[in-house]
């Protein structure tokens, strides 16, 4: 026989907006953000935690969000793909080093991509390219666009060590 879902209540600061909510105790945070918030740049990819197209920042580290109950998340502070936005419509730094540099080829991975490197940038404002390709071993592009992944990151590092 099968229970009712349980519901719990959480509350979460998305991409600095507070929200609160009952949500399902089974359900997968890419699940909260895609369904319950309709913030759907945040893709699901494997449900298996393998391609990383679900990534996304909880306090201040990239998760899985595939990997993740919302309810583990009470209480934090997540940052989606839909927070690198500049509030007056602008491409983010990030968001244009990935065009210039043609890192966008299909998209699905473009999300965890770009939430990785935001991390990796915060944590290693100059990485190499070993430490590049280190720091977005977890998502996999498909595609194979990694060359020019790698290269939008590097331009993102040479941009900020010119500031």
């Amino acid at each position: 026989m099968n229970e009712p879902a349980r519901r719990l209540s959480v509350q979460f600061t998305v991409n600095g907006t507070q929200c609160a909510r009952d949500v399902d105790a089974r359900m997968l945070l890419v699940r909260f953000i895609r369904e319950e918030l309709n913030l759907t740049g945040t893709h699901f990819g494997c449900d298996t935690g393998h391609c990383g197209s679900c990534s996304v920042i909880v306090n201040g580290k990239v998760v899985k969000s595939c990997m993740m109950l919302a309810v583990q998340a009470d209480g934090a502070a997540i940052e989606t793909v839909e927070g690198l936005a500049n509030p007056d419509g602008t491409l983010s730094p990030i968001q244009e080093a990935f065009s210039k540099n043609h890192a966008l080829q299909c998209g699905f991975c473009t999300p965890g991509m770009m939430m990785a490197t935001k991390y990796l940038l915060e944590t290693n404002p100059n990485p190499s390219e070993e430490e590049i390709r280190r720091g977005i071993k977890g998502n996999l592009c498909r595609c194979t666009g990694y060359v020019n992944i790698v290269r939008a990151i590097q331009s993102l590092a040479h941009e900020e060590a010119k500031v």
